[in-house]
């Protein structure tokens, strides 16, 4: 074999591994691009898994926070109007309160009045002694009105049930009611007459405040219609 063939097998055996060496470079390029695509796709997908997950959080909070205004904007507005409700029935209270003293100025009215609030808590003891209490002021009008509400309530007893009962009426002048203002503690009493009996162990509480307490308080669906509407139109 002579230099010439020997050049000639040389070169194409160099041909050949330059050949392999460029088809193995290739399939590596081939693969490295392919294990490139997959690896960018998942970090792309899994970057916008977070980004749709922190969004989601975000949108959730923000739901949140608008849901925490709204409860707390509408108690607020329930609160005012509950307020200002409040504040229309204690003015009705009071404004109540001024015309029945003013209607009680007359003598006569007033004595009238007490009476009747003596005999309607002896129709509720129905007991043969019984204890007046007032405030120190009236007591001379809480006395003269013993006889009057003493035959009054024998002879409701007598139309009601047939019996002849009468009941013993004491003026309990060493506990006297709180006065119209200044009363100890701040407490006061607009007038009227406390019953007691039993040693002062049952009482009835028939003074104006508590029977103007309690005629407000049952006619408050009345009022609260007659002034705010009907719950269904205005809300609670």
């Amino acid at each position: 074999m002579d230099n010439r063939e020997t050049e000639q097998q040389i070169q194409q055996m160099m041909n050949f591994i330059l050949n392999e060496a460029k088809d193995k470079a290739n399939e590596i390029d081939t693969k490295g691009l392919e294990e490139y695509s997959i690896e960018k796709f998942r970090i792309v997908n899994n970057q916008k898994e977070k980004i749709r997950s922190d969004f989601s959080k975000k949108v959730k909070q923000i739901e949140t926070q608008y849901a925490i205004a709204r409860s707390l904007a509408i108690n607020s507005a329930r609160l005012e109007k509950i307020k200002a409700r409040q504040e229309m029935l204690s003015k009705i209270s009071e404004d109540v309160k001024g015309a029945l003293l003013k209607d009680l100025a007359n003598q006569e009215k007033q004595k009238s009045f007490i009476t009747n609030l003596i005999v309607q808590g002896l129709l509720m003891l129905l007991e043969d002694e019984v204890e007046v209490r007032c405030r120190a002021a009236d007591q001379p009008l809480i006395q003269s009105c013993f006889g009057q509400a003493q035959s009054q309530y024998a002879q409701v007893v007598k139309s009601e049930s047939g019996a002849n009962k009468a009941c013993k009426l004491t003026l309990d002048a060493k506990n006297p009611l709180p006065p119209a203002t200044g009363g100890a503690g701040g407490v006061s009493c607009l007038g009227g007459v406390v019953l007691a009996c039993q040693n002062g162990n049952i009482t009835v509480d028939n003074t104006i405040d508590s029977r103007l307490e309690l005629v407000l308080e049952q006619d408050k669906p009345t009022i609260r219609k007659l002034m705010f509407g009907e719950r269904g139109q205005y809300g609670r």
